[in-house]
């Protein structure tokens, strides 16, 4: 028992940067859907945001959470690794539903790199750290290592997702909302 307290205790910075980090970059997807928010909307858009947005949300509050809960003071590893169990397990079932999403909404058209960093990585990162989660129980060293890994792909994968959404909004939509802008002024000064 108390070999696997150290292997837990010793992970404390490392869980302490990561949930810093993701509780930080929660709080700046709140400012930047803040701010892109006065951009004009479409009637589908909320199914996007449910697909694309939400998720990157998600994956930082999931790192968030195993952050705190693998720095609380547990006196054995069994109630750690049941819950980092359970949480790769829902975030494995909340990619289906992302995935399903995806593919329902119309208004834009997912590419490769959108599966691969908005499904494909992120259940990877879930279903490894449930698979973590059921072997810390037994090789608690070992299966740290996989816990870290998982919550890593999930913090660089929110990253990336939040900077493509970032990005498509001011290189893509805001440009085009510009245009029609511009459009809708010359034409009001022809008449």
């Amino acid at each position: 028992m108390f070999a696997a307290m150290n292997v837990l205790s010793g992970w404390q910075n490392f869980y302490v940067i990561v949930g810093s980090s993701a509780g930080a970059l929660i709080g700046l997807q709140f400012v930047v859907l803040t701010l892109i928010a006065q951009l004009p909307s479409k009637s589908n858009q909320e199914q996007v945001g449910h697909a694309f947005a939400t998720p990157t949300v998600v994956h930082f509050g999931a790192v968030l959470l195993i952050a705190s809960i693998l720095s609380a003071p547990w006196r054995g590893v069994v109630g750690a690794a049941i819950l980092c169990g359970a949480l790769g397990l829902i975030g494995a079932i909340y990619e289906i539903v992302v995935v399903r999403r995806m593919r329902s909404q119309k208004l834009y058209h997912p590419e490769f790199e959108d599966w691969l960093f908005h499904a494909l990585l992120p259940f990877a990162a879930y279903a490894a750290m449930a698979a973590s989660g059921y072997e810390i129980r037994f090789h608690a060293h070992e299966a740290m290592f996989g816990v870290a890994t998982s919550v890593l792909l999930l913090l660089f994968i929110g990253i990336h997702n939040a900077w493509d959404g970032v990005t498509y909004h001011v290189f893509v939509k805001k440009p085009k909302v510009e245009i029609q802008q511009q459009r809708q002024e010359a034409a009001a000064k022809s008449e």
